[in-house]
């Protein structure tokens, strides 16, 4: 696995901070944030490009193309994958992305409107389309295989996991590297979230912003991210020697069909979208041991997700630990699901759930068992995590201890 995060630039920084109950976010430095009410970030703060690529790579590469090859390349380290002894055909990408370059686009139509459309820079189209994190990653590790986009906005990274494991499934690669990015933050995706009022307002401590279920949540805090999980079928895994962490055995995928920003009130899309990943896994309710909410931090979401996994859950609802990453690191929107999809197997791995922070006031409409706070040691076996984006795009993953 690898991960570019608000709390390192490594899965085993990011798990360690989440397990301590640490935000990573802070105020806002990507962009000038004082015209905004919102002006707090989780950025993966002292990200350099030029650790993970040389500098004529990174001059031609948005952001969030630049956290993708990172994360990418960390996974394959973390992998001991060699492409030189793989059938490269064989060897796919599929990540997920809500906005391609939001940043350049700003940048670039700024650059029109000052100095004319001639002195745009002649790699910005290939910087700001949202398939070039995916591309760029495919040409700088040698991938010749299967190779997509998912842009399905907050759903994006759980569903980039989620379709590489069905392009594994019908036999069209041995290994994807799957996974989602986002780095929008900038001023033009500033005012067009703090004018739908979906950013949190809470400045004054950034640490205290996000704070998924709580009665007092006031929005999301806008974040960037990547993370990127090297997928294989069993029988390659098996055959190469590889270490295997864990496996996802479903997907689900569904819409809300409601509404452009908010969730149906009944739950029913993103319930549809959890019941079909535990049909997919071949498991019950009973099975699972844990729930990676979406958790946002905005009023609507979280009473709506709730009521989702009551609906999914029954009376099993209020005996599922779940908790928000999101809590710590803030909404990275397409690479969200990716990076929380990173949180889950460590979960299995080490047997800790970590908590949602700054969850003080309870809420009547969220009403179960949210990890407040603390870390809490307890084996898991079965993970369910979740994404719900805008459009009332849903997916959700079920990720699975291997045993032998």
């Amino acid at each position: 696995m690898g991960a570019m995060t608000p709390l390192g630039e490594s899965p085993e920084e990011f798990w360690a901070g989440l397990v301590a109950g640490k935000s990573g976010i802070g105020p806002m430095q990507r962009c000038d944030p004082s015209p905004f009410p919102c002006r707090i970030s989780g950025e993966v703060w002292g990200f350099d490009p030029l650790r993970y690529m040389d500098p004529k790579e990174a001059r031609r590469q948005a952001r969030f193309s630049q956290l993708a090859v990172a994360a990418a390349g960390q996974a394959i380290k973390d992998a001991s994958l060699d492409m030189e002894k793989e059938d490269r055909e064989r060897v796919g990408v599929v990540l997920g992305n809500g906005a391609g370059a939001f940043d350049t686009i700003e940048e670039n139509a700024r650059t029109l409107v000052e100095k004319g459309g001639m002195r745009v820079s002649p790699y910005f189209i290939t910087m700001m389309l949202a398939n070039m994190a995916a591309a760029n990653v495919s040409r700088l590790y040698g991938t010749k295989g299967y190779t997509n986009t998912v842009v399905t906005a907050c759903a994006a990274g759980t569903q980039g996991i989620g379709e590489a494991i069905e392009v594994i499934r019908r036999g069209a690669a041995d290994i994807v590297l799957g996974g989602g990015t986002e780095a929008g933050i900038c001023q033009l995706g500033q005012g067009g979230f703090n004018v739908i009022r979906a950013l949190s307002r809470t400045n004054e401590d950034p640490t205290k912003a996000s704070r998924p279920f709580d009665a007092q949540r006031d929005g999301f805090v806008p974040a960037e991210g990547a993370g990127v999980l090297i997928l294989e079928s069993l029988e390659h895994a098996r055959r190469r020697g590889a270490r295997i962490l864990a496996e996802v055995i479903g997907e689900g995928v569904s819409s809300d069909a409601f509404h452009q920003v908010q969730p149906d009130e009944t739950g029913e899309g993103p319930a549809r979208a959890i019941r079909w990943a535990l049909a997919d896994a071949g498991i019950t309710p009973a099975d699972v041991d844990y729930i990676n909410a979406h958790g946002t931090s905005t009023q609507i979401n979280d009473a709506v997700e709730t009521l989702a996994i009551k609906r999914a859950f029954g009376e099993r609802a209020y005996k599922v630990p779940i908790s928000s990453t999101k809590s710590m690191i803030g909404h990275a929107l397409g690479g969200a699901g990716s990076v929380e999809a990173v949180a889950c197997v460590k979960t299995i791995l080490d047997g800790v759930i970590h908590p949602t922070i700054n969850y003080e006031h309870p809420d009547p409409a969220c009403d179960l068992d949210y990890v407040p706070n603390v870390a809490r040691h307890q084996r898991v076996d079965t993970v369910l995590s979740n994404s719900f984006g805008f459009g009332g795009q849903n997916a959700c993953l079920v990720i699975r201890r291997f045993v032998e």
